[in-house]
């Protein structure tokens, strides 16, 4: 009896190891991990990442995606160089352009902004109109900003070093001095403002009066695109989805991750942010309808390129396509 009952667990066992559950479990493919850095404390403007995480977009596409948050004095151009990270967020232009320079072998593959969302911001009643009236005003812009849109600025309309002020983030000295305007996001600073001095601002985005920059882009180090194309490629694609899910779906799923991740962080602050992204085109427009989400062209990174270094940033002789491919895009986008 003993020895029929030892027989029969042995058997129980076997079978058990044999299952399907337990080959299903072997065959699960092993997933990529992708650690991807973003430029600052969770919020709308990492909606469509957050999206696509949330909704298992970038797990279906066999990624396991950790979201590393930035902050103040996060570097993300650096920590991709150091391999701190395996992918990250481009703020803007001209951040690829000094990677090129630099040496860093890193690359754009998508933009998810189409349009900067960088702005200056004006008081009414202070005989300002249009952005070119702001000549001979005081102009509070970051260092940042300084060797970046105030370039085009200065370019396009003729403003002068005399007018920059510094600025550190703070409303007080714009709101002190009706005469100043003062950098900002449009998703951000005007609503700030509202909220903090009841004073609705003039608005203008420089993307509106013609500031070429692409925005919050996808870049990934060129070893990974030589050793892994086909995780980049679905990382691209999972985000795409992600952003069409959070500008025309459901967007909780991401503010609830966003939301646990800055604590700092107000619904209607993400409301807010994310209607702005909405109205002004910022992630959608003419350029996505026909190509997705995160297209990029050589024709606008051409127009890019001889605008910085027409203004004395970078040599003209700059290899500037280094700093991105097409290749994860889709065919239209390569055009």
């Amino acid at each position: 009896m003993k020895a029929s009952h030892s027989f029969a667990v042995a058997l129980l066992a076997l079978t058990a190891a044999c299952s399907p559950a337990k080959k299903d479990e072997a065959a699960k493919p092993v997933q990529t991990t992708i650690r991807f850095a973003t430029d600052w404390k969770a919020e709308a403007e990492q909606g469509g990442f957050y999206e696509a995480l949330a909704e298992g977009e970038y797990a279906k596409r066999g990624l396991d995606v950790k979201i590393v948050q930035g902050g103040p004095g996060v570097n993300v151009p650096q920590l991709l160089g150091a391999g701190a990270v395996d992918m990250g967020v481009g703020s803007n232009a001209f951040i690829v352009l000094n990677m090129v320079r630099e040496g860093v072998p890193v690359k754009a593959v998508a933009a998810e902004f189409q349009k900067d969302p960088q702005v200056l911001l004006a008081h009414a009643g202070a005989g300002v109109s249009k952005l070119a009236d702001l000549k001979g005003h005081p102009i509070l812009l970051g260092d940042a900003s300084v060797t970046g849109i105030w370039v085009w600025l200065k370019a396009k309309f003729g403003f002068t070093d005399d007018q920059v002020r510094k600025y550190t983030s703070n409303n007080g000295p714009f709101l002190a001095d009706k005469r100043a305007a003062q950098q900002g996001y449009v998703t951000s600073e005007p609503y700030t403002i509202e909220k903090q001095a009841h004073e609705k601002p003039l608005v203008f985005l420089l993307a509106d009066e013609g500031y070429p920059g692409y925005a919050n882009m996808i870049l990934a180090p060129d070893a990974l695109i030589a050793k892994n194309p086909a995780a980049v490629k679905a990382f691209v694609e999972a985000t795409a989805k992600g952003w069409s899910d959070y500008l025309n779906g459901d967007p909780k799923p991401a503010d609830a991750l966003i939301l646990k991740d800055n604590p700092d962080m107000t619904q209607d602050v993400l409301d807010q942010a994310r209607a702005k992204m909405k109205s002004y085109g910022i992630v959608e427009g003419a350029e996505t309808r026909a190509a997705g989400i995160g297209v990029m062209t050589d024709a606008r990174w051409r127009t890019f390129f001889d605008m910085a270094s027409g203004q004395g940033l970078y040599p003209k002789t700059l290899d500037y396509k280094k700093g991105y491919t097409l290749q994860f895009l889709s065919a239209p986008a390569a055009k």
